[in-house]
C-alpha cells in the first residue's frame, strides 16, 4: 500500500483527490496522512468526503477515516465499472472539483454521477469553466462528457445540481493546436438576482475583451429564478485559456464581468497554450495518455500534481524556458 503525504507542497485537497483517482486506476491502495494539515481547518471537508466517495462508487472502494474532520484515509480500490451516482456533500462544496476527481476513473467504463452542492464557488473553477476550457481539450482527445447544469448553486447554501455523463474512451494523447482560430465566449450566470445583473456582467466582460484583445466573444446568458441560492458568476474563455469571477453582495455588476475578463486578458498575453489551471488539471491525462502543452508559470498546483503522479510510477517531463512545457 503506497503512502502519500497529504501535506506535501500545496497541501490541499488536490492531492487526496488526485491519490484516491490514481488508486482507483492502477488498482493500488493509498493510505493519505496529514490530509490538509496546514490549513486554517485542518482535515477532511464535507465536499472532500464526498469527492473520495464518487471515486469509490467507481470501483467499490473499502476506504477507513472517511469522516468530516479526518486526517487519514485508506482506500482500496476493486475493479472499474460502469456506475451511475448520486453524490451530495451537504454543503456548497464544488461541484466542479468532485466532478475533477471522479471522471478521469469514470472513463475507464463509462457512468454517470449527480453532484449536489456548488456549482460556483470560491477556490474552484466554475462548471462554465469545466463545460467550456476543460471538457473541450478532453474532447478533442476523444472523450465523450456531457454536463448538464440542472440548477445554479451558491456559497453559503448551495443546491446547485449537476449532472455529468461520460462513454468509455480510451483518449488520443493530450495536444492543444497552436495557431487555429479559438472560439471566444463567455457565460454570464445568476440564480435569485435581476435579469440585468448577467447582463451587465456579460455587457462589460464582452467590451473589455474586445477592446483589450479584439476578441469579438459571444455571450451566453443564465438566470435562474427559484432555488436556494443568491449568487452570480462569469466565466470567460478563449481556446484553453480560461478565467472566472464571482459575485459578491456590495460589487457591481460590471465589476464581476470586468474582473473575469481581465484575467483571461493576461492569460491570452501570457505565453502557452493553455491557462495556469488547466495545466495541473490535465496532468493526470497527460500521464495517463500522453501528449504535450505548455503554460507560462510552473504553479504550485502543478508541482503537487506531478510529484503524485511520480509517486504512482508515471513521468511528467516538464521543460522551463520562456515557457512551462509539460509532456509525457
Amino acid at each position: 500500500m503506497l503512502t502519500v503525504d497529504g501535506s506535501h507542497l500545496e497541501g490541499g485537497g488536490q492531492i487526496l483527490r488526485l491519490a484516491v483517482a490514481l488508486s482507483a486506476i492502477s488498482t493500488e491502495p493509498v493510505t493519505v496522512t496529514r490530509i490538509r494539515q496546514n490549513r486554517k481547518n485542518p482535515g477532511l471537508a464535507p465536499q472532500h468526503v464526498a469527492a473520495v466517495r464518487a471515486v469509490a462508487g467507481t470501483c467499490d472502494a473499502e476506504c477507513t477515516g472517511l469522516t468530516p474532520g479526518s486526517r487519514e484515509i485508506s482506500f482500496t480500490p476493486g475493479r472499474i465499472r460502469q456506475r451511475d451516482l448520486a453524490i451530495d456533500p451537504g454543503t456548497a462544496g464544488s461541484i466542479p472539483l468532485i466532478v475533477q476527481a471522479w471522471l478521469p476513473v469514470a472513463l475507464a467504463a463509462g457512468g454517470s454521477i449527480k453532484v449536489s452542492g456548488g456549482t460556483e464557488v470560491l477556490w474552484s473553477p466554475t462548471i462554465d469553466y469545466l463545460e467550456h476550457v476543460f471538457a473541450p481539450v478532453l474532447r478533442r482527445a476523444g472523450a465523450l462528457i456531457e454536463i448538464t447544469v440542472l440548477e445554479r448553486g451558491y456559497y453559503p447554501r448551495g443546491g446547485g445540481r449537476v449532472h455529468v455523463r461520460v462513454e468509455p474512451a480510451r483518449l488520443d494523447p493530450i495536444a492543444i493546436p497552436e495557431g487555429e482560430e479559438e472560439d471566444c465566449g463567455i457565460v454570464s450566470c445568476s440564480a435569485g438576482l435581476p435579469t440585468h445583473v448577467v447582463e451587465r456582467q456579460a455587457t462589460a466582460a464582452r467590451d473589455l475583451l474586445n477592446r483589450e484583445l479584439g476578441l469579438p466573444c459571444t455571450a451566453d446568458l443564465d438566470p435562474r429564478e427559484g432555488g436556494t441560492s443568491v449568487g452570480s458568476s462569469v466565466t470567460a474563455w478563449n481556446g484553453a485559456k480560461g478565467a472566472v469571477a464571482l459575485g459578491r453582495r456590495g460589487l457591481p455588476a460590471e465589476e464581476v464581468g470586468r474582473a473575469a475578463a481581465r484575467a483571461l486578458a493576461e492569460e491570452c498575453r501570457s505565453p502557452g497554450t493553455v491557462d495556469v489551471h488547466l495545466a495541473d488539471q490535465l496532468l493526470v491525462y497527460l500521464a495517463l495518455y500522453g501528449g504535450e502543452y505548455s503554460t507560462h508559470t510552473l504553479s504550485m498546483h502543478a508541482e503537487t500534481a506531478g510529484s503524485l503522479l511520480s509517486t504512482f510510477g508515471y513521468t511528467i517531463r516538464c521543460r522551463k524556458n520562456d515557457t512551462v512545457r509539460f509532456s509525457a
